[in-house]
């Protein structure tokens, strides 16, 4: 389970150790350990080394920025659809009914894979186009999106291959065409208010919630927000922080996984 504070912690803090895989690691021993512990333990490691260059990186939180800052009325031009493509005001998102008074204080923007209007796949959930805003208002925007979304995939398929070698089945087990062939993969662009949680008065970045997909790679900028609860069913619940790693993305495993796995 992970919830988000959005300007960093409060003093006294707790802060969480979990494990890190390298990607360019050469003893694939050793990454399948480290990963099958981190599931275990918590679901929750730290990926290094993917592949996607730190000036990349930078190039499109810059790019995010560039489209938050836009002007309100600029933005809900590209309104998320129904195919869940395009933008999430500010509070649109409630993750922890029961406890926030209002929505999630942070504002998103929805990419997935591309599917054509025209093609018949697109009447499927959560298939279609994109939206994007216009090339006169963000230029070059679509395509860092669209180049981050494809090498996210493959840093995603990647460690999908480390944990099949941690369940013991075969490296490309989930590459077949009938399991993750065809990803439902979705890149979130997000961005959080300049304002700490409040628990107390059910105020909350992201309120506490699980991941229903396979896995999720998190990219982050220096500001410590994300916690993380290791026992969802401990009472009370202990909520610890996690530490930015430049470059790194912080990989949690989805309730379809969790599923999937037994």
């Amino acid at each position: 389970m992970e919830n988000q504070k959005q300007s960093g912690p409060e003093p006294p803090i707790k802060v969480s150790t979990i494990n890190c895989i390298d990607l360019s690691n050469p003893d694939i021993g050793e990454s399948v350990a480290l990963l099958k512990q981190a599931c275990l333990d918590c679901g929750f490691f730290y990926v290094v080394n993917h592949g996607i260059s730190q000036e990349f990186m930078a190039e499109v939180f810059a790019q995010s920025k560039k489209f938050f800052y836009l002007p309100l009325n600029e933005k809900l031009k590209v309104l998320r659809n129904e195919k869940h493509r395009g933008y999430t005001p500010m509070f649109d998102e409630v993750l922890d009914p029961d406890n926030q008074v209002h929505g999630d204080y942070k504002e998103g923007y929805y990419i997935g894979v591309d599917v054509p209007e025209n093609d018949p796949e697109s009447e499927k959930p959560f298939n279609g186009p994109n939206v994007w805003p216009a090339d006169g208002v963000l230029p070059g925007w679509r395509q860092t999106m669209e180049k981050f979304h494809h090498e996210a995939l493959e840093v995603g398929k990647a460690v999908s291959r480390i944990i099949a070698l941690a369940l013991d089945l075969e490296v490309d087990f989930f590459d077949k065409p009938e399991v993750l062939g065809k990803p439902i993969a979705t890149l979130r662009l997000l961005h959080y208010e300049d304002q700490f949680s409040d628990p107390a008065k059910g105020i909350y970045g992201a309120g506490a919630h699980s991941d229903f997909g396979f896995i999720t790679l998190l990219a982050t900028d220096d500001v410590m927000g994300l916690q993380i609860c290791k026992d969802k069913d401990a009472k009370p619940q202990i909520w610890e922080y996690v530490t930015p790693i430049k470059g790194a993305f912080i990989v949690n495993l989805g309730d379809m996984l969790e599923r999937w796995s037994n």
